[in-house]
């Protein structure tokens, strides 16, 4: 897969330096002499925030997304035109290793069933990729996904899981595709090696033998079965991976469930890439249908358990607007989203004052949904509870006309899935005292992941903060290694949810009362190995006493505590 909001990440703004550089990546693949099937989109699903659809789109008044819709298909162009030609010289026919290129994803499953966007996006494809590629389609094996996911002159794949029947769902790809190869493009991915994680629930699993029947199943019928396809420059499904930063997306069944961190999925390949039970299995299968490469398998990678590290508290978020909104804040007399801010991810911080006294309890409130996607309250600069999408949208307060409210939003990931892409974040209703609306707001547009980036807060002076461990505030430490720089992860004993940076670089949410991931992965790479190592958290709710972070040489991913964060220390 290719992310075409990782890479475009403002309208016309390309970056393709560093971990975004697929042309490298493409050309690592082809001296390992690996065999690619590029899916670029331009949605991905893959559980990655909206689908891998930049959340620009959304800037644009009336847009449609994944149809026919004029503002949609130009940004789209746009998009392809620096991309495919980036791709075509690596294509199989040009002496490259691309041999298939996917057009769409599970589009069959989008509400729109709009071919003209499909014969669009064909025609697109075929300018800039030239007549030779094999271009192709994937959806799921009902009548309806595969009467919308299918166009004449692209080639049709099915996915499902080992628990599906086998010679049905072949019997559906067939039906629409009568000749060539029977081919599950994401049969892994469909409850096959394992699943993904919500936050607060279970860690997902699937049993080794499972896993092994099913793929035993689909090879005695002769059928091509992917299980490498790439997400982001880790493979998808047969690899685990992690959405570092803010690039974990969103389901909505029913209600909205952000994803995890880890994107262990419980795999062949761990999320550290270290072969597990069930790689073993699955390759005990694939030697009964053709020989196994020769010599040893490749060893696990080294972790190291660096163990505790203590942090300090440098400085309650609210008293550093400075560093973090240098602009300053925009008066609006009701909030306005994300979207209307152009603030793509992180934070978001609403401010208005109290217009009345409230001697007694009053309720602060929001409209059901309005909350996207965690609203955390301070009054006075004092942490009141969190607010929450399709959780709690009320909580009583007190005070005096004219104390400071504040409302910190937190964008928890886009739905990649789904009728509901069309993901806003913010405030997108009017917060209410009993009942009143509130006005005059000011809003501050947090750019958190730059100031960190560049130094902050360590390069900055010492902060006088106040000692209270409740409510939103940024954490320092340092530490160094033995002289080696291996994986490892971090756990957070006593925290409860926030995010995690590493000299500058960001490793993702955390989020240990809720689980079910207890451990974010730091790869080597992110480490200095001869010079000290910056540690900077955003606690959101509460840190524990002693603040402190435990190095393993382990993850651990299937462990649910209770929340229990107060506004009272």
């Amino acid at each position: 897969y290719v992310p075409w909001n990782y890479h475009e990440t403002l309208p016309g703004v390309y970056d393709f330096t560093g971990n975004r550089d697929v042309e490298a990546f493409l050309d690592l693949t082809a001296e390992l002499g690996l065999l690619v099937i590029l899916r670029p989109g331009p949605y991905i699903c893959a559980e990655w925030e909206m689908g891998g659809l930049p959340a620009w789109l959304l800037w644009k008044p009336d847009i449609i997304l994944r149809t026919s819709n004029p503002a949609y298909l130009a940004a789209v162009d746009s998009w392809l035109h620096v991309l495919l030609p980036k791709i075509k010289p690596r294509l199989y026919h040009q002496g490259g290793n691309i041999i298939s290129v996917q057009v769409e994803n599970e589009y069959g499953s989008y509400y729109a069933c709009d071919h003209g966007y499909l014969r669009h996006l064909l025609g697109s494809l075929r300018a800039l990729l030239g007549g030779e590629v094999l271009l192709f389609t994937t959806d799921s094996t009902g009548a309806q996904e595969l009467r919308c996911g299918t166009l004449q002159g692209l080639y049709a794949t099915v996915d499902f899981g080992p628990g599906s029947n086998v010679t049905e769902a072949f019997g559906a790809q067939r039906r629409v595709e009568p000749r060539g190869p029977l081919v599950s493009l994401a049969w892994v991915m469909q409850g096959g090696a394992g699943w993904l994680d919500y936050w607060g629930e279970a860690h997902a699993s699937t049993s080794v033998a499972w896993v092994a029947r099913g793929l035993e199943d689909m090879l005695q019928l002769g059928a091509s079965i992917n299980m490498q396809a790439l997400r982001v420059y880790h493979r998808y499904m047969f690899h685990g991976g992690t959405n570092f930063a803010y690039w974990s997306g969103a389901d909505y069944k029913g209600q909205y469930k952000p994803v995890t961190t880890s994107y262990d999925y419980d795999a062949p390949l761990s999320e550290a890439g270290d072969p597990t039970e069930k790689l073993f299995a699955i390759r005990t299968v694939i030697s009964k249908f053709q020989p196994l490469p020769a010599g040893p398998m490749p060893p696990a990678t080294p972790k190291y358990a660096y163990g505790w590290v203590a942090l300090r508290k440098y400085a309650d978020l609210l008293d550093v607007f400075d560093v973090l909104c240098p602009s300053g804040p925009i008066q609006s007399q009701f909030p306005l989203t994300f979207e209307a801010l152009k603030q793509v991810h992180g934070f978001v911080v609403y401010h208005t004052q109290l217009p009345w006294d409230v001697p007694d309890p009053a309720t602060l409130g929001a409209p059901p949904h309005s909350i996207c996607d965690r609203g955390y309250v301070m009054l006075q600069k004092e942490y009141q509870g969190t607010l929450e999408r399709d959780g709690q949208t009320t909580l009583h307060v007190t005070g005096r006309a004219g104390d400071s409210l504040d409302i910190l939003v937190e964008n928890m990931g886009r739905i990649s899935f789904g009728a509901n892409t069309s993901d806003f974040k913010g405030l997108l209703g009017n917060l209410s005292l009993n009942s009143r609306p509130l006005s005059n707001w000011l809003i501050y547009p947090l750019a958190i992941d730059t100031a960190v980036q560049q130094g902050w807060p360590h390069t900055a002076l010492p902060k006088s903060s106040s000692g209270g461990r409740v409510g939103p505030a940024f954490y320092t430490g340092t530490f160094e290694t033995p002289g080696i720089a291996w994986d490892t992860f971090v756990k957070f004993p006593g925290w409860s949810k926030g995010l995690l940076w590493i000299n500058g670089f960001n490793l993702g949410r955390y989020w240990s009362c809720r689980g079910p991931q207890q451990t974010l992965f730091v790869p080597g790479s992110v480490l200095h190995a001869d010079h000290p190592n910056n540690i900077t958290v955003l606690e959101l709710e509460g840190a524990p006493p002693s603040p402190l972070l435990l190095f393993l040489d382990r993850p651990l991913y299937n462990r649910t505590l209770g929340c229990s964060t107060t506004a009272t220390e």
